[in-house]
């Protein structure tokens, strides 16, 4: 009951990983420059994401651009888009995978069977938050360093968005969910390894009637 337990929670945590990882794929806040003139009524929020560029007003007009060129991207841009789809679609493999193997539901079979598939579940939460937490800590890194440098003026420097945030959260929601899936497998097989099933050994009835047979040949 308590691995049951163990494993539902770690089905909760999966799923707010996995939107989380949508939600950060598809926000435009990896990078916030905000640029405030002489005036507020000038106040502009530059926001840039992995597939579009937006601007927010302060007079409450919101402006985006997709990016439509993928080779005139940066490096990091293109490898945080494809990893972080990778991340969506492994994540979502497992939600389905997982589903199958928990013992709470009726599906996956017998006990080996679910186990199987619960382990392989966790394997594909594991790859999910690893292949999240790549995008945000090379994403990062690259804010990091271009805030740092001194030859980049102060109007195109940024700041990390809360897409990148996110993207850190759901990434160490995918990789709990993925270790509690594997171990709650583990641990119940090593426990079937160390304590085997006892077999009890009955005397077959043959014996005992033939036993029986020569007994009354001698009396």
């Amino acid at each position: 009951m308590a691995s049951a337990s163990l494993q539902f929670f770690a089905f909760i945590l999966a799923l707010f990983g996995v939107f989380g990882d949508i939600a950060a794929t598809l926000l435009p806040h990896w990078k916030v420059n905000a640029d405030v003139g002489s005036n507020i009524i000038t106040a502009i929020t530059q926001m840039q994401g992995l597939w579009m560029d937006c601007t927010w007003y302060s007079t409450g007009m919101f402006s985006c651009t997709l990016k439509y060129s993928i080779l005139s991207l940066p490096v990091y841009i293109q490898t945080a888009r494809t990893t972080m789809v990778l991340s969506c679609i492994l994540s979502a493999f497992g939600i389905c995978i997982t589903t199958v193997g928990m013992k709470c539901t009726r599906l996956g079979g017998d006990t080996d069977s679910k186990n199987n598939a619960s382990f392989a579940g966790g394997i594909c939460f594991i790859l999910a938050g690893i292949f999240g937490l790549i995008p945000t800590c090379w994403y990062t890194r690259e804010i990091i360093s271009n805030f740092l440098d001194q030859t980049i003026p102060e109007s195109s420097k940024h700041e990390p968005g809360g897409a990148v945030y996110t993207g850190f959260i759901s990434a160490g929601f995918l990789l709990t969910a993925g270790v509690i899936f594997c171990s709650s497998c583990f641990k119940r097989q090593q426990a079937a390894w160390i304590y085997p099933p006892k077999q009890h050994h009955f005397p077959s009835t043959e014996q005992e009637s033939n036993a029986g047979y020569s007994l009354k040949d001698y009396v």
